[in-house]
This record gives structure tokens, sequence and C-alpha cells, in this order.
């Protein structure tokens, strides 16, 4: 029914285009060879994805032929091959030259729909993809392969159960791109002589059995709650560390800090010290210098006559105080027998001033000679 139906369309397209009456009994070369495609191979055609991809792609011949680009048309003559053309214009004889195949150059994809799979560790899964595809040999791709599409498909399909065979469910889970890796290679090794050249194979799917979903979930729950410990734990190891060192931090500043303020203490008791001795050194100097100073003046005094006269009444004054104040203090007073002479006085008085005045030279000499 569908090829009856089929003949009329084609016939009513070449009856409007060419203004050909076309038999019952009699019909063109072009549409005995699309008919005769078309009845071979059922419709000659495969889904894809929802859609329907037919194989091949006739097209009319109207003599004077464009090719759009990025397409290239296999054209036959009385049947045999005759040329591939490139994108432009081309001239072909009406009813002896056919446009069999007109072939899309440019890349595609091919859906691969889910498939069943067993890999090395007996696990069944269903694994769908996409096959990504380039027409480089038109020649190759129109008698290369009956249905060069199917055929890429079928093989895709077959090489994907293949290579999961060969692998256990974690490294298909955690390697995909080596699945993918391994199924383009097959596919290109294959799709050689078909004049189709693989750019590549993506996984898009990957579907366990229900009870290995299940296994697969609890594991993945296991592993969450395995690292959520972890991840706590080492949280509460950092947090302990961080918490010791900051408490060695402190202890360590307070001790620099002790340890600064001892020494600037210490530093300053001995520059107090310092100060203090050399405070000390420079009064004992100035009060040495000031009774050597003193020393010279009343040597200097007692070696004149006056000086002499002067210095026997002083200290015959001081004389007579002292017997006053040893009165004073006491009921009992010790004199010399002739401690009412004035005379007597006046001479000890001058026998002590003649031997201070001998020890004062005798001192301002041996300065001189130190200074010298």
């Amino acid at each position: 029914m569908l090829l009856n139906r089929a003949n009329k369309v084609l016939k009513t397209i070449y009856t409007k285009r060419n203004n050909v009456l076309i038999n019952k009994n009699q019909t063109s070369l072009l549409l005995r060879r699309h008919l005769a495609y078309s009845s071979s191979y059922g419709n000659n055609s495969y889904s894809r994805g929802g859609m329907t991809e037919r194989w091949p792609l006739p097209k009319t011949n109207t003599i004077l032929n464009i090719v759009p680009q990025g397409q290239q048309f296999v054209v036959e003559r009385m049947g045999k091959f005759h040329s591939v053309e490139q994108s432009g214009w081309f001239f072909a004889i009406p009813f002896v030259d056919a446009i069999t195949y007109r072939i899309d150059m440019r890349e595609k994809a091919i859906e691969i729909e889910p498939q069943p799979a067993i890999t090395r560790d007996n696990v069944s899964l269903e694994v769908s993809g996409n096959v990504f595809i380039q027409f480089v040999d038109a020649h190759k791709a129109a008698y290369g392969s009956f249905n060069p599409l199917y055929a890429v498909s079928q093989n895709a399909q077959s090489a994907m159960r293949a290579a999961i065979g060969k692998l256990e469910l974690d490294e298909i889970l955690h390697a995909r791109q080596q699945l993918n890796d391994k199924v383009a290679a097959a596919l290109s090794e294959a799709s050689e002589p078909w004049g189709i050249q693989i750019k590549r194979y993506e996984i898009t799917e990957i579907l366990p059995d229900r009870q290995i979903q299940i296994a697969m979930d609890k594991q993945a729950v296991a592993e969450r709650e395995r690292r959520e410990q972890v991840l706590g734990a080492e949280g509460l190891k950092k947090a302990a560390v961080l918490e010791s060192e900051g408490i060695k931090q402190k202890l360590q500043n307070e001790s620099e800090g002790e340890l600064i303020k001892v020494r600037n203490e210490a530093l300053a008791e001995k520059e107090k010290r310092v100060l203090e001795a050399e405070g000390e050194a420079q009064a004992i100097m100035a009060r040495a210098e000031a009774q050597a100073k003193a020393i010279s003046l009343v040597g200097d005094a007692l070696a004149t006559e006056e000086g002499q006269v002067a210095a026997q009444l002083e200290m015959a004054r001081e004389y007579v105080e002292m017997y006053g104040d040893m009165g004073q203090k006491s009921n009992t007073i010790m004199f010399q027998k002739d401690a009412g002479d004035v005379n007597a006085l006046l001479a000890q008085a001058a026998t002590v001033f003649n031997t201070s005045s001998i020890q004062a030279t005798n001192f301002n000499n041996s300065n001189e000679k130190n200074d010298e």
C-alpha cells in the first residue's frame, strides 16, 4: 500500500515539473530506481530519537542541478556510477543520469537507544549514548554499505556491549571517558569502508538494575555520613589545635613580657646604682678637694707670723670653751696642775699649734710633689 502511494506521489511530481505524461505501464529510470531501493528494505529507514532517517536521499534530475553547500550528489549514468558532484551547479542528462544519493557532509549525531548489557562482575544495566559522525567519502558512503547510518547504529550497540563486558560496574561509573574512547575506536575501524569518520562517542545515561540502584543509594548515603563524620572530627581537631596554639602563644607572650619587664627593672636599678655611685664618688672627691683646699689655706696662713698668733689665740679660746662645756656637763673636771695659769695654757696651745703647723707644711709639700 505504501509502495502504491509513493508511486502516485512521484508520478504527480514528475508530471507537474516536466509536463510529461507518465503512462501506468511506463515509469522513468529514476522512479524505477527509487522504488527498487524502497522495496528492497521496506521503507529503508530507521528510527533516530523519534525521527525517521531515510537512506538514500535521492534528488530529481532537473537538468541544471544545484548542489547546496555542505552536500555532495552521487550521479549514476545508465545504472552505473558516473561522478560525485561538489557544491555548485552541474548539468545532468534527463532519463540517462540519475541523482541517486544526496549526502550531507556535515557532522551529525546518531542517537543510540538504551540497550541491555552485562558488566564483567555480572551486573545488568542499560546504556544509551550518541555517536557523532561525518561523511568524508561520498562514493564509499553510497556503495560501501546498503545503509551506512543503520550500520553505524548497530555497530555502536555491539561495540558498547563488548566494551561494557570487559569492565566492572565501578570502572564504568568512574571511567566513562575511557569507555567512550574504546567504543569510538571500535567504530572508527568498522566505519572506514563506509566513508564515515567517527568524531566521538558519548554515553548519555547508565541505568543499573533496580536492586543495584538501591544498593548504590545506600552506599552513597553511608559515604556521605562517613565524610560528614570525618569532616566533623577534623573540625574538632583543628579547633583544639588552634585553641592550644592560642594558649601557647598567650603564655609565651606573657613570659616574654615578664622577662622584658624584669630586664628593664634590672637595667633601671643598675643605672640608678651607677648614678648613685658616680654621685657619691663625685661628692667624696668634692669633699676631699674642699678639705685639701682648706688645709692648704690653713697651712699658708700658718706660714706667716700673724697667722701663727691668730691660731694660738683661737686655740686658747677653744681650749677655754672646752673646759666650760665640761663644767656644764659634769660636776667633776680634771685639770692639769697649772690649769689656772693662762700663760701655761697659751704655751700648751702654742705647742699644739706648732705641731699642727709642721704637719700642715709636710702635707702641703707632699701634695706639691704628687702634683709634679
